[in-house]
């Protein structure tokens, strides 16, 4: 499924349409733009034609130099039937055998009035944004005390209403059920609602509630960075939890490892505060304060001392 066409690159920075206008509906595969100075220069051996072709000052000013044979080589060597377009920046004169050469092969070519520089860290940014691997999660995620918390856990186990209670508490709902997560870096998972339940929760009894209406704007966020993983499970008898915290668990998600913790549900916990207890600890570790590593190493320091008075 193709994420970016060039068509949204001319809506998305207003850019004029000169030539080429039958390639609108080209793929964009590439967040990388390609500056083709060598290429104008002559040289052709590893041209990147599959990306955006971006020429700024320099670039127009060098092509005046060339014989108009010399041009109209180059420039008709520049549009491939897989370029997905040429820009022009600063609103520059497009020199003759580009606009013929686009028209020909249909490569759509566009002028901006932004600076060259400008241009290509806006155009690169909105393509990483646009072309981030992509993913669906079935939980829950809320911004608490500015640390994003994704609730996991199987259907029925509550991570709805643990929402409820944290949105009540003054914490910033994401997106309830499903959570749609893009990885913008390698380890940077951002989460969001799908459209149609954006600022909706699904309460066991209640039915759909409308927290923006209920709570008040501050209470929704339209995406968070994703930074813990809860994941909730019945209280299982049999199985050995972690009463320290020094066990950490890794959950992957599309290419980035999350710190997961598994919390146990069962009558009279209050899920809530374990989490908004776990995200504040969680940001103290990220400052460097670990109390598991404080609290073993002074115990170890309390039965050295005892080892040392016995003997």
């Amino acid at each position: 499924m193709t994420k970016v066409r060039t068509k949204d690159l001319i809506e998305k920075f207003g850019l004029e349409l000169i030539a080429g206008e039958e390639g609108i509906n080209r793929p964009i595969t590439m967040s990388d733009i390609s500056r083709p100075g060598l290429e104008i220069a002559g040289y052709f051996a590893y041209y990147p034609a599959d990306r955006v072709q971006l020429l700024g000052k320099t670039e127009i000013t060098f092509l005046e130099t060339l014989s108009p044979t010399e041009k109209q080589y180059r420039m008709e060597k520049l549009c491939t039937d897989i370029t997905p377009g040429i820009i022009i920046s600063r609103e520059m004169e497009v020199p003759q055998e580009l606009i013929e050469a686009a028209e020909r092969e249909s490569v759509p070519l566009m002028r901006s009035p932004m600076k060259t520089t400008r241009l290509s860290s806006r155009i690169t940014n909105f393509l990483e944004s646009k072309l981030a691997p992509t993913t669906a999660v079935h939980g829950v995620l809320i911004d608490v005390y500015g640390i994003g918390v994704l609730i996991t856990g199987k259907s029925g186990v509550g991570k709805s209403e643990t929402a409820l209670e944290l949105v009540k508490r003054g914490h910033r709902l994401v997106a309830d059920d499903c959570v749609e997560i893009r990885q913008e870096d390698q380890d940077t998972l951002i989460g969001n609602a799908p459209g149609l339940i954006e600022h909706l929760l699904e309460i066991r009894g209640l039915g759909i509630i409308n927290v923006m209406t209920l709570f008040g704007a501050g209470a929704v966020r339209s995406y968070k960075r994703i930074s813990l993983v809860m994941n909730l499970e019945l209280w299982d008898q049999t199985k050995q939890y972690d009463r320290l915290g020094l066990d950490e668990d890794k959950m992957k998600i599309i290419d980035t490892d999350i710190t997961k913790l598994t919390i146990p549900v069962r009558p009279g916990r209050n899920l809530a505060v374990i989490i908004e207890v776990a995200a504040m600890n969680f940001r103290l570790k990220r400052m460097g304060v670990n109390a598991a590593e404080q609290f073993t190493s002074r115990l170890t320091d309390v039965i050295d001392d005892v080892d040392h008075h016995e003997d």
